[in-house]
């Protein structure tokens, strides 16, 4: 049994959470024994690494220790996210990770790129750039058997809209990001079936009254995810607070885009064969250009409560709305009877006390 201030899906109930093995039983009302907040395990659906261990390069030891450092931080549910790649590098890392995937180390795989915008690439490496291949996610989805669950695309890139409708058609989601492309391009990319925005406002066109672009496209589809990277550097807070209350916590993701760096001190590290230096907690290239972030998901929580949000919509933000963007709403992601028993255990300071995974206290 766990009690305190549990974040439900309907508010906040003071009381207990009890278990039925790996499954939440019930959610009761009653004296809390422990001035606690109970949040459902965070699903950080855009990673591309942490503690000094990195997604980026298919190693299959370094992504295990990624994952360790990101699950002390409250994040039960993540995807390896890795950034634009030799085709060689992406069927490598599909290949070291499916058994992690299959272990619930990772839920999945994320290529952020190599499908995206030369104007818009921020700490892409622009050698490995390319138009959308049929052939190549062919190839890797066939190979991926399933671990495979999203892919960031510039919609305006040859070849885009049927790559869109290839993953879609496979059950692996399309994201839209690192575009340069008109309200037009984003929006029939939403037709073809793009649901998630990558990390909104960062790596896009910015928005203009006379031409919206994409920001303004994937704010308003129905149908699309909006990423957030909630660190006070990437996005101010009245623009988070802005996005979610136009978007509301059911279209709105809390993500780190974490690198290497991630709780580590300040330095240089690499990200997808590019030097980033870490001053400050931000990282950036030499260029100036934002690269990925130092976050974790209680930082995000906490900066997204600090911009005046409620708990229940970042307790939705952190966890559900991104656990149901990648088609796993029916197993985790809320407080609630019948799911995966995945939770954290917040003191009044909002800093992590314990984690919970599918039901055992790591």
């Amino acid at each position: 049994m766990i009690s305190g201030r549990i974040v439900t899906p309907d508010g906040v109930v003071e009381g207990s959470l009890r278990l039925d093995g790996d499954r939440i039983a019930s959610v009761e009302p009653g004296p809390a024994a422990a001035d606690r907040w109970v949040l459902p395990g965070f699903v950080d659906i855009h990673n591309h690494g942490g503690g000094g261990f990195t997604f980026t390069t298919g190693d299959a030891a370094q992504a295990r220790e990624a994952a360790a450092f990101h699950l002390r931080h409250g994040t039960t549910t993540m995807l390896a996210s890795l950034v634009s790649s030799p085709f060689e590098l992406m069927r490598d890392a599909v290949l070291a990770y499916a058994p992690l995937v299959a272990e619930g180390v990772l839920a999945g795989v994320h290529f952020e790129g190599p499908y995206l915008s030369h104007a818009r690439c921020g700490a892409q490496n622009p050698e490995f750039l390319r138009d959308p291949s049929l052939d190549e996610l062919t190839e890797i989805l066939k190979i991926a058997e399933g671990s495979l669950r999203m892919v960031t695309i510039a919609p305006e890139r040859a070849g885009a809209l049927d790559a869109i409708r290839l993953l879609a058609e496979h059950g692996t989601v399309a994201a839209v990001g690192h575009t340069d492309g008109s309200y037009a391009e984003v929006m029939a990319a939403v037709d073809a079936g793009a649901t998630v925005g990558t990390h909104l406002f960062n790596g896009m066109r910015p928005v203009h009254h006379r031409e919206p672009g994409p920001i303004v496209a994937l704010l308003d589809a129905p149908t699309v995810v909006c990423e957030l990277v909630a660190d006070g550097v990437h996005l101010h807070d009245g623009t988070l607070a802005f996005v979610a209350h136009s978007a509301g916590s059911t279209r709105s993701a809390l993500i780190t885009d974490a690198m290497t760096a991630a709780g580590m001190p300040d330095g240089e590290y690499d990200l997808g064969g590019l030097t980033v230096t870490v001053a400050d907690r931000v990282a950036r290239l030499a260029n100036g250009s934002i690269a990925g972030s130092t976050l974790t998901m209680d930082a995000a929580v906490r900066q997204a409560l600090g911009a005046g949000l409620s708990v229940t919509d970042v307790a939705a933000m952190a966890a559900t709305t991104p656990a149901r963007a990648i088609g796993l709403a029916d197993e985790l992601g809320a407080l609630r009877p019948g799911l995966r028993a995945d939770l954290v255990e917040l003191d009044a300071e909002l800093r992590v006390v314990r984690v919970m995974k599918s039901g055992e206290w790591i």
